[in-house]
């Protein structure tokens, strides 16, 4: 998820999680992961969220993994996602840990919104048959929570200085139709770039909607943090259709902040300002200012 880079604050994993995953090697702390990566022997480990999901999803990556290694000898692939690795038990959760091999790139985001934007729609294509997971139902972390209330299905409070920004987008939110497939929630700092390869997807953050509030939450991550101007919302998220995905998007954000900081805290002053001001402006779009 969208984070401050972080040094682990886990527990490394134990020499017998590093041999039930055939690696050696001492772990080295990664920044980003949510602060619980480690890099041991070319290959990424962090605590499972949970079994049940990190086995989905890892079988999920398996398959797309041989899917762009079979698109790489035809020329034809459009993305690399990193392949888990397969524990000695025959799962891919060993003693609370998952792996995958690492991935060669550097993050953007700036200066390559375009490039995430496509490598992000081609990530989605590959997964319009995939099943809906019935696990996101049971999920309750912050990110979840924002996303179901940026979609109207539940309600929360947040702290008071951050009430006015969300009653701005609340009041702006109208109805959209659109399909829903599962779509990844967090692209922006979390596709890769390398030289002469394809761009990498990485940390899948897997939610149940429209692909186009997942371009949506990259125009608002850009409008946020990056400086990004109208062009990359009339890229991303362009007409009407797409401003109600942005409005979405930037309810998604603002109230993830809320839940992460706690019910008797508020966020950080600069993300409390970045709300205001986005808002603000994205108000503006909305009545002709």
């Amino acid at each position: 998820m969208t984070d401050a880079a972080k040094v682990p604050s886990a527990p490394l994993p134990s020499a017998q999680v590093l041999a039930a995953f055939g690696l050696t090697g001492t772990p080295v702390p990664l920044p980003g992961g949510q602060g619980q990566s480690v890099l041991a022997d070319g290959a990424v480990l962090k605590p499972a969220d949970s079994t049940e999901v990190s086995e989905w999803g890892a079988e999920l990556f398996t398959e797309l993994a041989d899917l762009a290694d079979l698109a790489v000898q035809n020329e034809d692939t459009a993305f690399r996602v990193p392949r888990p690795v397969r524990a000695a038990t025959g799962g891919f959760v060993f003693d609370g840990w998952t792996s995958d091999r690492l991935v060669e790139g550097e993050a953007g985001p700036d200066g390559r919104w375009g490039e995430i934007l496509t490598a992000g729609r081609a990530f989605h294509r590959s997964l319009r048959q995939t099943p809906r997971p019935d696990w996101l139902d049971r999920q309750q972390h912050p990110w979840a929570v924002a996303d179901r209330v940026a979609w109207d299905e539940t309600t929360v409070n947040v702290s008071p200085d951050l009430r006015e920004p969300l009653r701005a987008l609340l009041d702006l939110r109208q109805p959209v139709s659109a399909p829903s497939q599962l779509i990844h929630g967090d692209l922006t700092g979390n596709v890769l770039f390398a030289p002469g390869l394809p761009p990498a997807v990485i940390d899948f953050s897997p939610y149940w909607r429209p692909v186009a509030y997942a371009d949506a939450i990259v125009a608002a991550d850009g409008l946020l943090h990056h400086g990004a101007d109208r062009a990359l919302v009339d890229s991303a998220a362009p007409g009407t259709n797409g401003l109600q995905m942005l409005v979405r998007a930037l309810i998604f954000r603002l109230v993830a902040s809320a839940e992460l900081a706690g019910p008797d805290a508020s966020p950080p002053a600069t993300d409390i300002q970045r709300f205001h001001l986005t808002v603000d402006r994205v108000r503006g779009w909305f009545t002709g200012r």
